[in-house]
């Protein structure tokens, strides 16, 4: 019998899709070994890490760029993760990084359509009947990377961005969890 798959999380914000990981291992939806949650700044999702019993680590972001690229890619070696899981990590992963460690980010849009940090207002402002929200492998691009799996959001025509966002963000939480327990079964995305 194999061991369970090590994922670590990088996260930013509130942590409502780490919370949907932490979740489903909780209720054994998913057979991972969560090894942390890594962020770059003082963010509720640290709290949350605890209030699971999870470990957490802060790096803050550095002046020099270049230290903070050093810190985060010495901790994660250290944690040595099979796959480092982005969910809502709002920072660019240096080209290092990305050679070295497997990642994969969750994005609130049908990429290659409306990537970047305002997807969900790009494709209201496109007029798009709909959007949706993918998970992607992450590379040196702004949400370049090859597609794993995405799920369709139609876009209501009286929809506000907040209101779109919190659907979408409904199914990013379910999409990322599917594609987690794929990848506790198989081993692969």
């Amino acid at each position: 019998m194999s061991s369970k798959k090590r994922v670590l999380l990088l996260a930013s914000g509130a942590g409502s899709l780490a919370q949907s990981i932490l979740d489903a291992q909780r209720s054994e939806k998913i057979d991972l070994e969560i090894l942390g949650v890594i962020s770059d700044k003082d963010a509720p999702v640290l709290a949350l890490a605890k209030e699971y019993g999870v470990d957490s680590y802060l790096i803050p972001m550095q002046t020099d760029r270049s230290e903070w690229d050093s810190a985060l890619f010495r901790k994660v070696a250290e944690l040595n993760p099979d796959l480092i899981v982005s969910v809502g990590f709002m920072r660019i992963l240096p080209a290092t990084f990305v050679a070295r460690f497997k990642v994969i980010n969750t994005h609130p849009a049908l990429l290659p359509k409306f990537p970047g940090a305002h997807a969900v207002r790009d494709a209201l402002a496109a007029g798009a009947s709909e959007t949706g929200a993918t998970v992607h492998w992450v590379d040196v691009g702004v949400d370049t990377g090859e597609i794993i799996h995405q799920v369709k959001v139609p876009i209501n025509p009286d929809d506000s961005e907040e209101e779109l966002h919190e659907r979408i963000k409904i199914a990013e939480r379910a999409l990322i969890v599917e594609v987690l327990h794929k990848y506790a079964q198989t081993g692969s995305l």
